[in-house]
């Protein structure tokens, strides 16, 4: 695997959910992937706060404070040429995030030349927002289904700990469907996992 290949870029921000920046960078990189992880607006060696969402038996996720994440990459300085793929984190960082057209950029960049994409919950706002999901089947968290539906793209209902590949995208619903959506973005990236 050349150098390219293994690097990954993923975006991320303040109160991104915890799991869904913990649990894959620290997966990517046992896979010696390296994870570069950015946030507009912040540089190299500063933090990003993340955010604890649990199923607790309400009409919705709790929140509560999370970790301190150390982002490893800065964003002004990104070369999005030296990727083979985008993570999308989810949480609520994606609402502000898809604000941002920079980032909105970056999506279409990976999209247009079909390298892989994975977003995870909310972290599909910003898909919808780059306007890259019509005709294509994803999922996420259900409270995005209209979005994704009014953005062209064709909603999957999943489990939380499912996950959808459509081509180079491949989404999931909340941090449970960790395991299913690195799995399927580490194959799309040529890696083989004996399970």
């Amino acid at each position: 695997m050349d150098k390219i290949q293994r690097k990954i870029l993923m975006l991320a921000g303040d109160f991104t959910e915890d799991y869904e920046v913990m649990v894959p960078f620290q997966t990517l990189g046992v896979f010696g992937l390296q994870t570069d992880v950015a946030c507009p607006g912040k540089k190299a060696g500063e933090y990003i706060k993340t955010a604890i969402h649990d199923f607790e038996g309400d009409q919705t996720y709790t929140e509560k404070p999370g970790h301190r994440f150390l982002l490893n990459a800065s964003f002004s300085s990104l070369r999005i040429e030296n990727y083979a793929g985008l993570y999308l984190t989810g949480g609520r960082s994606p609402e502000y995030l898809r604000l941002n057209d920079e980032v909105l950029d970056i999506v279409r960049y990976f999209m247009k030349l079909s390298r892989p994409v994975a977003a995870i919950c909310h972290g599909v706002q910003i898909l919808t927002a780059a306007d890259v999901v019509r005709g294509r089947r994803l999922t996420a968290y259900p409270a995005v289904r209209p979005e994704v539906e009014m953005a062209g793209g064709i909603y999957m209902e999943k489990e939380p700990d499912e996950s959808v590949a459509d081509g180079n995208l491949i989404t999931s619903p909340a941090w449970p469907g960790n395991t299913a959506i690195l799995s399927n973005f580490i194959a799309l990236l040529g890696i083989s996992v004996l399970l």
